[in-house]
């Protein structure tokens, strides 16, 4: 089977998301199965390129997995035309400049979530993606979850009817550092850093809720900072003035309404550490990351309200799981794979930088509906 080569240089990817997911999972992976299967029959090959700024991380990483290519510097790594895409999963602070220069490079840019801090910025490197001719693309990859991929499969088979409602309810307890390490980085939760789960979270919230349920048209938001101090990775006590939960509601096409609690500082009682539920007139479901669950209106029950006695009803019973039917590969691989064709031979590609403009966009608006205390309706985006 004839193959082809394309070089990737990977930013940032010494960090536990690119290294995993992006890095390990997604493009060694592609190589490992021998590349990406173009229409043509050939196989298009990744050949990575790993940059840092700490040489001796750089390198381990490289030799652990045998990866013959590493360096620190960036500016060699874009200057080299073998190599003609530009991934980033660094700093979102530094992000917006970044992709620029990998575009006055000549390469196309494919980058994390969000693409930038602000919109200002976010619509100003998309609008020069656009300009400059460069292929472009941020990570979605919650669209690929199973759970998700399912959720859509009944939505777009009609099983819903009339889409009334969504409540998601995403977040665990990360631990505050001093008796116990926390899960995340210090950085999270303080403002001057980039920190906040309302920049963080709604930036996903918006293309899970586009392309699984409908448009976002309004949002009310409430941020909080609930634990005002937390320690730091040398144990240090350090003041947490990010917002670590954020409680919004969504008026989506259509008239839906769509209530999402994110929050870092909530103990888990529920499927999965993030769930959908879904109502309609003639049925609802309810989806983690892998599983979903759904009742028709034909298998609903009748509850009655009595306080004076136990319930005794057990209503996860007339709830039937969503079958698999189907394969479901590692989401990030899934979109790397769909990107690289996008590249090769202009395949299919729906999630561009202005993509991920929207999504900053949507924090902005929910933290000036924290600030300003009321709905904020959300314009349409153009380059």
């Amino acid at each position: 089977m004839r193959q082809s080569r394309i070089g990737i240089i990977m930013h940032g990817v010494t960090g536990r998301m690119g290294m995993n997911q992006h890095l390990i999972r997604s493009v060694l992976a592609i190589r490992e199965q021998g590349g990406v299967l173009l229409s043509d029959g050939s196989r298009l090959v990744p050949d990575p390129i790993i940059v840092g700024r700490n040489a001796e991380r750089v390198e381990a990483l490289a030799q652990r997995h045998g990866i013959s290519r590493w360096t620190t510097d960036l500016d060699a790594a874009l200057a080299n035309p073998d190599d003609t895409l530009f991934f980033d999963a660094a700093s979102t602070k530094l992000r917006p400049e970044l992709l620029r220069r990998a575009i006055d490079a000549g390469k196309h840019v494919y980058c994390e979530k969000p693409v930038s801090e602000s919109l200002a910025e976010a619509m100003e490197i998309a609008a020069y993606a656009k300009a400059k001719g460069v292929k472009n693309g941020i990570v979605h990859d919650k669209l690929d979850l199973p759970g998700l991929k399912k959720l859509r499969r009944l939505r777009d088979s009609g099983f819903f009817g009339r889409m009334l409602s969504v409540r998601g309810e995403f977040g665990y307890w990360v631990f505050e550092g001093d008796w116990m390490e926390a899960q995340r980085p210090s950085w999270n939760y303080r403002k001057a850093d980039g920190g906040g789960i309302i920049s963080d979270m709604l930036c996903h919230w918006r293309y899970v809720l586009d392309n699984t349920i409908a448009p976002v048209k309004a949002v009310s938001c409430r941020g909080a900072v609930h634990i005002p101090e937390r320690w730091d990775e040398q144990g240090k006590p350090y003041p947490a003035d990010a917002d670590d939960a954020a409680y919004a509601t969504f008026e989506l096409e259509g008239g839906i309404i769509a209530q999402l609690n994110s929050s870092w500082c909530v103990r888990v009682r529920r499927d999965d550490l993030v769930t959908f539920q879904v109502d309609g007139t003639h049925g609802s479901a309810v989806a983690g990351l892998h599983r979903c669950y759904s009742q028709h209106r034909v298998n609903t029950p009748k509850p009655v309200w009595n306080p004076d006695q136990p319930q005794k009803m057990n209503f996860f019973e007339d709830w039937e799981e969503v079958p698999d039917n189907t394969v479901y590969d590692n989401g990030f691989k899934v979109q790397w794979e769909d990107f690289l064709r996008h590249v090769a031979e202009d395949g299919p590609w729906s999630y561009s930088l202005l993509e991920g403009a929207k999504g900053v966009q949507l924090a902005e608006l929910g933290y000036r509906s924290w600030q300003e205390r009321r709905w904020i309706d959300v314009p349409a985006l153009e380059i």
